[in-house]
């Protein structure tokens, strides 16, 4: 694979690149909490493979304060003790939407995160694993790049 970027797209089409970032920081400010917006963003661009959102996501989580064993065990959350049982719903929760169409074996995950979440938070959790889902489309797809410096802010 070609590490050189296809397009340009954060210039080309600002109108739906402003609306996929204010997709995001809705989701970001929603009552699923910070912390775990940024945990189901980095799963998902890990089992997806999208470097510059699993970059972004675990500097993210560095900045909050996350211990950096933590961040690496999240490959593995099934077997890791880091991770109470909100978040190991809302991770499976994750990896069984992320996994849609191909596979629909979504019940179990479920019953699981609606023990945990409320329906609204439920939704606020699908939108953020859509959100996290369409920005590791457009970063691989296109090849978008991991910067050497990150921008501020990022």
């Amino acid at each position: 694979m070609s590490h050189t970027a296809r397009l340009p797209f954060f210039s080309l089409a600002p109108n739906a690149l402003h609306a996929m970032i204010k997709l995001s920081k809705t989701v970001g400010q929603s009552s699923i909490g910070e912390r775990l917006f940024e945990l189901v963003n980095l799963r998902v661009s890990q089992v997806n493979g999208c470097g510059v959102c699993v970059d972004m996501h675990w500097r993210f989580l560095l900045a909050q304060g996350a211990d950096p064993r933590h961040l690496n065990a999240i490959a593995g959350w099934r077997e890791a003790p880091f991770f109470n049982p909100r978040e190991r719903a809302a991770l499976a929760w994750a990896d069984a939407v992320n996994a849609l169409p191909q596979r629909d074996d979504t019940d179990a995950a479920y019953e699981e995160v609606s023990r945990h979440f409320s329906e609204t938070e439920i939704v606020e959790l699908s939108y953020c694993i859509a959100a996290i889902r369409g920005w590791n489309v457009l970063n691989i797809s296109l090849r978008n790049q991991i910067p050497d410096q990150p921008a501020p802010g990022f």
